[in-house]
């Protein structure tokens, strides 16, 4: 598939547990096409945040293979990180910087110079609403404006991939409506494949073009909302999370799913 952004191939984790191991994720195979929405689904404990660091090189691969934008996973990690963005669940802003303070820190930790870096900076604010908020400190953010700051972080280097760990956990409903709409403006403006992981099945549904569901560390099912609606839980006009229960309930019981 010429256009893929992201190959994984046989992608494992395991982890030294006292005298034991655990297999937290057990042969991921999985393509992510270019412009693409991806979400990736799954109870907790399922494999999610082990394959998504895998992915965004903060966690080594116990066995498999994967290609991202173009770089060898595991041959290149630091070709990886210059053309992905991640957003991690937790955030991670200074609460004594500002906005623009942030926003021109990480244009210069991806090696702009410092007049490409602030360009970078009021370009993003404009693109994202921030530009009346660049001299505010990031304490004084709400939660929605936060997380377009992180987004904006994330979206920098101007990467070909941008992973959204749980973006919109805690926000108010009007504020996950604003992220939804950002997260759609940016990939068809910049054709940015995103990588999303979420628990709020409403999300996946009205964003991702397919999704994934991971189930003790292996898929069990993909396909398009649609499509996992129809074969799961008997009819398209059911909700995603009737045919979600109906995909983890049979997976966790042994049955494992034909897709």
């Amino acid at each position: 598939m010429s256009s893929s952004v992201i190959r994984v191939r046989g992608l494992t984790r395991t982890f030294s547990l006292g005298s034991g191991r655990v297999h937290a994720v057990r042969g991921i195979d999985l393509t992510v096409g270019r412009g693409e929405i991806l979400g990736f689904l799954g109870p907790n404990g399922a494999g999610k945040t082990t394959t998504l660091r895998m992915l965004t090189t903060l966690l080594p691969p116990s066995g498999g293979e994967a290609e991202i934008a173009g770089r060898d996973l595991l041959r290149d990690p630091a070709g990886v990180r210059r053309r992905i963005g991640y957003v991690a669940q937790s955030g991670g802003l200074d609460p004594a910087c500002s906005v623009r303070e942030e926003l021109v820190t990480q244009g210069r930790l991806h090696l702009m110079s410092k007049g490409e870096a602030a360009g970078r900076a009021a370009e993003l604010a404009a693109d994202l609403g921030l530009s009346g908020l660049m001299d505010r400190p990031t304490a004084a953010l709400s939660g929605g404006q936060r997380r377009r700051v992180e987004i904006a972080l994330g979206l920098v280097n101007r990467p070909r991939v941008l992973f959204l760990d749980e973006p919109t956990t805690g926000l108010d409903p009007g504020s996950r409506a604003e992220l939804w709409d950002l997260v759609r403006r940016v990939r068809a403006e910049h054709a940015t494949t995103v990588f999303l992981t979420t628990h709020y099945l409403d999300e996946a549904d009205a964003l991702a073009d397919r999704i994934v569901v991971v189930d003790a560390g292996r898929i069990v099912a993909e396909g398009t909302s649609a499509e996992l609606k129809r074969r799961h839980a008997g009819d398209p006009g059911a909700s995603l999370q009737d045919a979600f229960l109906a995909i983890t309930g049979r997976a966790t019981a042994g049955q494992p799913l034909a897709i």
